[in-house]
């Protein structure tokens, strides 16, 4: 069985975008997956179990992001990775209104 690769784009939500908070709650998360996970922004890539690289994409409210993991569980992470950027990672103060 080869490494499993998977992609999914997914907007940002928050009305404050990809900063310290939402980033951390993403690494957290990126973190319980065996998986490799990748983040691109713009053309710059980032290591999805980096807080700091996640913070310096500074990727703003309406940017779409392009979630990446190659590993066992890549399906399953950039699932669950893709779901907490479209609730806008669960900071119901900073979701913008629609």
């Amino acid at each position: 069985m080869g490494t499993q690769v998977a992609r999914r784009e997914a907007t940002i939500v928050n009305t404050y975008g990809l900063h310290m908070r939402p980033s951390t709650r993403f690494v957290k998360l990126a973190g319980t997956f065996q998986s490799e996970v990748w983040v691109e922004f713009h053309g710059a890539r980032a290591n999805g179990k980096s807080l700091l690289e996640m913070t310096c994409l500074a990727a703003e409210r309406g940017a779409t992001i392009e979630i990446e993991a190659h590993g066992p569980d890549a399906e399953r992470a950039v699932g669950a990775l893709a779901e907490l950027v479209a609730a806008g990672f669960h900071m119901d103060d900073e979701t913008a209104e629609n």
